[in-house]
């Protein structure tokens, strides 16, 4: 079954062609992250407008570079939802057009889903059930992968997700957008005992996170050590800062598939290409004698191949769309 996939909750176009939601055929991401770069952050309106201009050709480009013809398209999948409600919905009446145009099946898929599938595109021997830590700007969940379609958060963030608070960091610290990959450079160099910061803990709530207090924390080391006249160490407070998302994430996930009777634990979204997240949850794994799965950076960021092999269990459970689908800026797993 072959799958053309649009994805646009964001600032990135992406459109690919998946194979039996395990082979990704090709995948075309537009990033917009030098139009966003000179605000520090993503302005809904311009990421919108983006979408509208490139998403055409980037479907057509999809299409060529596979080598596949319109006619070989079973079915359109398009993320409609969470994410920015204007982006969603250029991919949503795109992928509505699409499908109506070619005579195929609409599957729509949701974003964090699709995150979660981009496992079985790196690992075809992985099936559920397993635990996932899906971690990305906009949500940070430990999720109860039952099935292929069944799945349960039974923990999450109370406040900024880890990728949110990632951000915030890098910005104050004076750090380019996007401000993951600059902030995991400059904690190489740093020295992680350095600063002491706040690792958020819910009594009673064992797998429930928050990541506002050492958000905070790093906004007011940065900016009393500038009050004070004193020199600030960016790279070990950037090492400290990964150090204190890896002790609020790494044993909450840990412990989370202990409590499941789980042996298979995944990590998923934007800030699974941490480093330090990656080292620490393998060291972990290792230790607990579970097995994990991470996938390669180009597959942690968003991308329409994730929401290709997704659609592809969705619509197994059938799970379709029509004209009337819309695009929800929040919507539960």
């Amino acid at each position: 079954m072959i799958i053309l996939a649009i994805e646009t909750s964001c600032d990135e176009t992406a459109v690919a062609l998946v194979q039996d939601g395990r082979k990704v055929i090709t995948d075309q991401v537009f990033s917009q992250a030098d139009l966003h770069a000179v605000y520090g952050g993503v302005v809904p309106e311009i990421a919108s407008r983006s979408h509208v201009e490139v998403i055409s050709r980037l479907a057509d480009r999809a299409v060529e570079t596979s080598g596949l013809k319109k006619q070989d398209i079973d079915a359109v999948a398009v993320t409609y939802a969470p994410g920015l409600i204007g982006a969603l919905l250029v991919g949503v009446n795109f992928a509505k057009a699409a499908a109506f145009a070619l005579g195929v099946p609409l599957v729509p898929v949701h974003h964090i889903r699709g995150h979660i599938a981009a496992n079985y595109l790196a690992f075809p021997e992985l099936e559920p059930p397993f635990l996932c830590l899906a971690i990305s700007g906009g949500n940070t969940l430990l999720v109860d992968v039952r099935g292929y379609t069944d799945m349960h958060v039974i923990g999450a963030t109370r406040d900024d997700a880890a990728g949110e608070c990632f951000d915030k960091a890098a910005r104050v610290l004076g750090l380019p957008y996007p401000g993951g990959k600059p902030l995991d450079e400059l904690s190489q160099s740093g020295n992680d005992a350095k600063y002491a910061l706040p690792v958020g803990h819910l009594d009673g709530q064992p797998f429930e996170m928050s990541f506002s207090g050492l958000k905070t924390a790093v906004i007011n080391t940065v900016h009393g050590a500038e009050q004070r006249g004193e020199p600030l160490d960016r790279a070990s407070l950037a090492a400290s800062f990964c150090r204190a998302v890896s002790e609020s994430l790494v044993p909450r996930t840990i412990q989370a598939a202990h409590r499941l009777g789980y042996g298979k634990i995944a990590v998923a979204g934007g800030v699974a290409a941490n480093s330090r997240l990656r080292r620490d949850f393998t060291q972990a794994a290792e230790k607990a004698g579970a097995q994990l799965y991470i996938p390669p950076l180009k597959l942690c960021g968003d991308n329409a191949a994730m929401i290709g092999s997704q659609a592809y269990y969705e619509f197994a459970a059938g799970v379709r769309g029509d004209t009337a689908l819309n695009a929800f800026a929040t919507r539960e797993l």
